[in-house]
């Protein structure tokens, strides 16, 4: 059996708010050294093209040549299966972290039938908690005294780790998992019908939110099982709603007997 490998045409680099336009070329650069095509900026701080095809060199001319930007990290993300944060920080919401070859390996089987997102952040702080809450899973690149890394070497690492990674073994079968715009529109309306029936704290929705975001991660759902946890947000809203007209009905109809 020869070595299944990821599927490179299916991932993609997301540099979200870069500071520095010769980073982007050299980023660039080391994705066409590895064999990824396509990259992503998001609302970048500086993006002076002829800094970034001075760094990129005439090696990723195409690469640059083929940027797609956009000005929100959930639109550039918004298609793909996956998504991978990329964090220096660990603790609190970033408990759950992988080395980059433990990634790699996983992406093999994720990468044949999901559009997958390696994300970076900015240059100075990197993604926020915020921003990470669009991430399926986050990667630490391991360090020794100083933990900061060069932005384009951040991604010449995690472009290596996904080119060279390979498996003999069967991974089975992978699903085409649910997209990001998918699931966050299921977690804006669950987020919503569970405040409203008192479920959760409306001062602090996002404590238990992130805990179910975590364990819906793990089980990595589908497009049709997202539609049915829809729908059964949709059926507890209708019988709330019901119940709280029927009161509304039934209180009426006492106030009038008693006139």
């Amino acid at each position: 059996m020869s070595p299944e490998r990821v599927h490179l045409e299916n991932v993609r680099i997301v540099l979200h708010r870069p500071r520095f336009p010769e980073n982007i070329g050299a980023a660039a650069r080391a994705m066409c050294n590895m064999g990824l095509r396509r990259l992503v900026v998001v609302a970048p701080e500086n993006f002076i093209e002829a800094r970034v095809r001075m760094m990129a060199t005439h090696v990723a001319g195409d690469v640059v040549d083929a940027i797609t930007r956009f000005d929100r990290l959930d639109e550039a993300v918004a298609d793909c299966g996956y998504v991978v944060g990329t964090t220096a920080r660990l603790g609190g919401e970033r408990q759950s972290v992988v080395s980059p070859p433990v990634m790699a390996q996983r992406l093999i089987a994720i990468s044949r039938e999901n559009a997958v997102a390696l994300v970076f952040g900015p240059e100075d702080r990197g993604l926020t908690n915020q921003e990470i809450r669009l991430c399926h899973a986050l990667v630490n690149i391991p360090t020794d005294a100083f933990a900061s890394l060069n932005l384009a070497q951040a991604v010449m690492v995690m472009c290596y780790e996904v080119f060279t990674a390979r498996t003999t073994e069967d991974g089975g079968f992978a699903p085409r998992l649910a997209t990001r715009h998918e699931l966050d529109g299921m977690y804006a309306k669950l987020r919503d019908i569970l405040v409203r029936i008192s479920y959760i704290n409306p001062e602090n929705p996002d404590y238990w939110m992130n805990r179910l975001r975590r364990f819906f991660t793990r089980l990595q759902l589908r497009a049709r099982e997202v539609s049915m946890i829809r729908g059964m947000i949709r059926q507890v809203e209708w019988y709330a709603r019901k119940n709280y007209e029927d009161g509304l009905k039934e209180g009426r109809r006492q106030a009038a007997g008693k006139e």
